[in-house]
Protein backbone atom coordinates (compact mmCIF):
# COMPACT_ATOMS: atom_id res chain seq x y z
CA UNK A 1 0.00 0.00 0.00
CA UNK A 2 1.12 3.61 -0.76
CA UNK A 3 0.90 5.77 1.86
CA UNK A 4 2.72 9.03 1.03
CA UNK A 5 3.01 11.79 4.15
CA UNK A 6 1.54 14.85 3.87
CA UNK A 7 4.35 16.81 2.94
CA UNK A 8 4.58 14.26 -0.45
CA UNK A 9 0.69 14.36 -0.83
CA UNK A 10 1.18 18.55 -0.82
CA UNK A 11 4.47 18.64 -2.85
CA UNK A 12 2.99 16.03 -5.44
CA UNK A 13 -0.29 18.56 -5.81
CA UNK A 14 2.13 21.85 -6.34
CA UNK A 15 4.51 19.75 -8.71
CA UNK A 16 1.33 18.53 -11.16
CA UNK A 17 0.30 21.92 -11.85
CA UNK A 18 3.88 23.93 -11.83
CA UNK A 19 4.51 21.19 -14.71
CA UNK A 20 0.77 22.03 -16.31
CA UNK A 21 1.30 25.64 -15.79
CA UNK A 22 4.26 25.65 -17.93
CA UNK A 23 3.36 22.89 -20.63
CA UNK A 24 5.30 19.80 -19.40
CA UNK A 25 4.47 16.36 -19.73
CA UNK A 26 2.31 14.83 -17.16
CA UNK A 27 2.34 11.25 -15.96
CA UNK A 28 -1.14 10.05 -15.83
CA UNK A 29 -2.26 10.07 -12.26
CA UNK A 30 -0.77 14.08 -12.11
CA UNK A 31 -3.04 14.67 -15.61
CA UNK A 32 -5.89 13.11 -13.15
CA UNK A 33 -4.96 15.25 -10.21
CA UNK A 34 -4.69 18.93 -12.71
CA UNK A 35 -7.88 17.98 -13.76
CA UNK A 36 -9.33 18.04 -10.15
CA UNK A 37 -7.42 20.82 -10.22
CA UNK A 38 -8.41 22.80 -13.00
CA UNK A 39 -11.99 22.42 -11.45
CA UNK A 40 -10.95 24.38 -8.27
CA UNK A 41 -9.60 27.51 -9.49
CA UNK A 42 -9.77 28.46 -5.40
CA UNK A 43 -7.18 26.21 -4.72
CA UNK A 44 -4.94 27.26 -7.44
CA UNK A 45 -2.83 30.25 -5.28
CA UNK A 46 -2.37 27.67 -2.58
CA UNK A 47 -0.58 25.53 -5.00
CA UNK A 48 1.69 27.88 -6.23
CA UNK A 49 4.02 27.94 -3.77
CA UNK A 50 5.52 24.30 -2.62
CA UNK A 51 7.34 25.67 0.60
CA UNK A 52 3.92 27.76 1.90
CA UNK A 53 1.97 24.29 0.79
CA UNK A 54 4.16 22.49 3.00
CA UNK A 55 4.19 24.68 5.96
CA UNK A 56 0.15 25.68 5.53
CA UNK A 57 -2.01 24.07 8.72
CA UNK A 58 -5.92 24.48 7.68
CA UNK A 59 -7.66 23.83 10.82
CA UNK A 60 -11.53 23.82 11.29
CA UNK A 61 -11.56 27.09 13.08
CA UNK A 62 -9.72 28.52 10.13
CA UNK A 63 -13.47 27.48 8.37
CA UNK A 64 -11.39 26.95 4.84
CA UNK A 65 -11.48 23.46 3.12
CA UNK A 66 -7.64 21.71 2.87
CA UNK A 67 -6.91 22.18 -0.47
CA UNK A 68 -5.19 18.58 -0.35
CA UNK A 69 -7.38 16.91 1.28
CA UNK A 70 -9.91 17.76 -0.89
CA UNK A 71 -7.87 17.28 -3.98
CA UNK A 72 -6.71 14.07 -2.83
CA UNK A 73 -10.49 12.77 -1.76
CA UNK A 74 -11.22 13.61 -5.53
CA UNK A 75 -8.21 11.14 -6.76
CA UNK A 76 -9.55 8.45 -4.27
CA UNK A 77 -13.14 8.62 -5.41
CA UNK A 78 -11.14 8.53 -8.87
CA UNK A 79 -9.52 5.23 -8.35
CA UNK A 80 -12.55 3.51 -7.03
CA UNK A 81 -14.56 4.23 -10.02
CA UNK A 82 -11.78 2.81 -12.37
CA UNK A 83 -10.99 -0.29 -10.87
CA UNK A 84 -14.77 -0.84 -9.49
CA UNK A 85 -13.79 -1.09 -5.32
CA UNK A 86 -15.19 -1.49 -3.39
CA UNK A 87 -17.71 -3.20 -5.79
CA UNK A 88 -20.75 -1.22 -6.68
CA UNK A 89 -18.93 2.00 -6.31
CA UNK A 90 -19.16 3.22 -10.02
CA UNK A 91 -22.46 2.23 -10.78
CA UNK A 92 -23.13 4.19 -7.49
CA UNK A 93 -21.46 7.23 -8.27
CA UNK A 94 -22.44 7.18 -11.96
CA UNK A 95 -26.53 7.05 -10.88
CA UNK A 96 -25.69 10.05 -8.11
CA UNK A 97 -23.60 11.77 -11.33
CA UNK A 98 -26.64 11.07 -13.55
CA UNK A 99 -28.92 12.77 -10.71
CA UNK A 100 -26.55 15.71 -10.61
CA UNK A 101 -25.91 16.25 -14.05
CA UNK A 102 -22.36 16.39 -12.95
CA UNK A 103 -19.79 14.19 -12.43
CA UNK A 104 -17.79 16.69 -9.54
CA UNK A 105 -20.74 17.28 -7.59
CA UNK A 106 -21.22 13.89 -7.50
CA UNK A 107 -17.67 13.32 -5.69
CA UNK A 108 -18.33 16.23 -3.33
CA UNK A 109 -21.24 14.40 -2.32
CA UNK A 110 -19.52 10.83 -2.35
CA UNK A 111 -16.92 12.60 -0.08
CA UNK A 112 -19.06 13.07 2.92
CA UNK A 113 -19.67 9.33 2.72
CA UNK A 114 -16.07 8.42 2.30
CA UNK A 115 -15.38 10.85 5.09
CA UNK A 116 -17.84 9.06 7.34
CA UNK A 117 -16.83 6.04 6.64
CA UNK A 118 -12.94 6.72 7.31
CA UNK A 119 -14.50 8.23 10.74
CA UNK A 120 -16.57 5.56 11.79
CA UNK A 121 -13.57 2.85 10.59
CA UNK A 122 -11.14 5.14 12.92
CA UNK A 123 -13.62 5.72 15.78
CA UNK A 124 -14.44 1.92 16.25
CA UNK A 125 -11.08 0.12 14.87
CA UNK A 126 -13.50 -1.86 12.44
CA UNK A 127 -11.98 -2.31 8.86
CA UNK A 128 -13.86 0.22 6.36
CA UNK A 129 -17.80 -1.08 5.42
CA UNK A 130 -17.78 -1.09 1.63
CA UNK A 131 -21.02 -2.01 1.42
CA UNK A 132 -22.59 0.63 4.12
CA UNK A 133 -20.21 3.37 2.06
CA UNK A 134 -22.20 2.32 -1.12
CA UNK A 135 -25.50 2.11 0.26
CA UNK A 136 -25.11 5.72 1.46
CA UNK A 137 -23.93 6.78 -1.51
CA UNK A 138 -26.84 5.47 -3.31
CA UNK A 139 -29.39 6.79 -0.91
CA UNK A 140 -27.73 10.33 -2.21
CA UNK A 141 -28.54 9.18 -5.95
CA UNK A 142 -32.40 8.69 -5.15
CA UNK A 143 -33.19 11.54 -3.25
Amino acid sequence: MFAPSQEQVRRFFCEAWAKQQTAQLLTPLEAQAVDWITQHPEYHDDLTDVDAAVAASYSVEDGRTNPFLHLSMHLSITEQMSIDQPPGIRAAVDRLARRLSSLHEAHHEVMECLGEMVWTSQRSGLPFDGQTYIDKVLMRATR
